[in-house]
């Protein structure tokens, strides 16, 4: 990689929470307080509420991303708009929360993954499809047995910096008790003004999260609420033509050997591209990582399409019973 091509991350400090709040929570000890809390008070004192806050050295750090996630240059072309306002302003990373739509495996959550490792931000990831109560994001009360905080407060004091990017995977498939609406936090962590007074349930002290980074994805935006989807960018993903696909696989390929002392090409042999163009890109890693693994056991450092899965079935497979 030329220097020229090396962008690194500037950090500035910003305060999540006041440790002042945190002591006089501390001080008020009544007998029936949750242990949990109590010790997740000394850790916040401990820790100190500043955090590392993430400006960008140049819009170009997202470049590579035109070749990782060719379907992606709309979001990327956005992104980059936010970088070069950032830059200009010598302020840290900031976009509109992003909703990602498109049919599964088309790369979404590969890409939000992508964008948090290249701008230098924490990541955290919530799984909204196995999410049922809204307390999942913003705790749940101390008055609960085995209450916790929840993600976002969980981010912002065990993680280093103020501005994480968080992703909601399969926003559309949030469901459970509608007493306890899964989407009920966003309505006030979308909006920057009222993240700055974000209070999670567990700890019940005031903390800025009006510097998360929020990418959602979602097969469906129709089964979102209009107040959630007024408070985002929503990109419509393409799946990746043919030529994309192939260019995913061979980046993916060599990616993976690269990775690894395995012996075989640094580059993927065409046949091998022409197997792989067919999948989305989410069943490209399971597929190429078992080839590997038949190949070797077959004694090879080269990769045929017998090694992938399907292929081997339907080549050994015999008549009869």
């Amino acid at each position: 990689m030329k220097h020229a091509d090396v962008h690194i991350p500037i950090a500035d400090i910003r305060s999540v929470y006041s440790v002042a709040d945190v002591e006089r929570a501390l001080e008020d000890n009544p007998p029936s307080r949750n242990e949990g809390l109590t010790s997740y008070y000394e850790k916040m004192r401990r820790a100190g509420g500043e955090r590392f806050v993430i400006k960008p050295s140049s819009p170009d750090v997202l470049d590579t991303l035109y070749v990782d996630c060719p379907n992606f240059t709309e979001v990327v072309d956005e992104l980059k708009k936010s970088l070069a306002l950032a830059l200009s302003g010598n302020e840290p990373v900031q976009f509109t929360p992003m909703l990602l739509l498109g049919e599964p495996g088309i790369g979404k959550t590969h890409f939000a993954r992508r964008v948090a490792q290249l701008l230098g931000t924490g990541y955290e990831f919530v799984s909204m499809s196995s999410l049922t109560a809204g307390w999942i994001l913003s705790g749940a009360s101390s008055q609960w047995n085995n209450a916790k905080a929840g993600k976002v407060a969980s981010a912002l004091i065990d993680g280093d910096y103020a501005n994480p990017l968080i992703v909601l995977d399969e926003v559309d498939k949030a469901g459970g008790d509608s007493r306890y609406d899964p989407m009920g936090a966003l309505y006030s962590l979308l909006e920057h003004d009222t993240a700055r007074a974000f209070r999670d349930e567990f700890i019940d002290i005031d903390m800025d999260a009006s510097s998360v980074l929020w990418v959602a994805t979602a097969n469906d935006e129709g089964r979102l609420p209009d107040p959630i989807l007024n408070r985002m960018n929503v990109y419509e993903v393409p799946r990746p033509d043919a030529e994309q696909t192939r260019a995913i696989a061979a980046r993916l390929y060599a990616e993976i050997v690269s990775e690894h002392n395995w012996g075989f090409a640094a580059e993927a042999d065409e046949s091998v591209l022409d197997k792989l163009a067919d999948l989305p890109p989410r069943d490209m890693r399971k597929q190429l990582m078992s080839a590997f693994g038949n190949a070797r056991l077959a004694g090879r450092y080269d990769l045929q399409l017998a090694d992938f899965p399907g292929e081997r079935r339907n080549k050994s497979r015999r008549m009869g019973f």
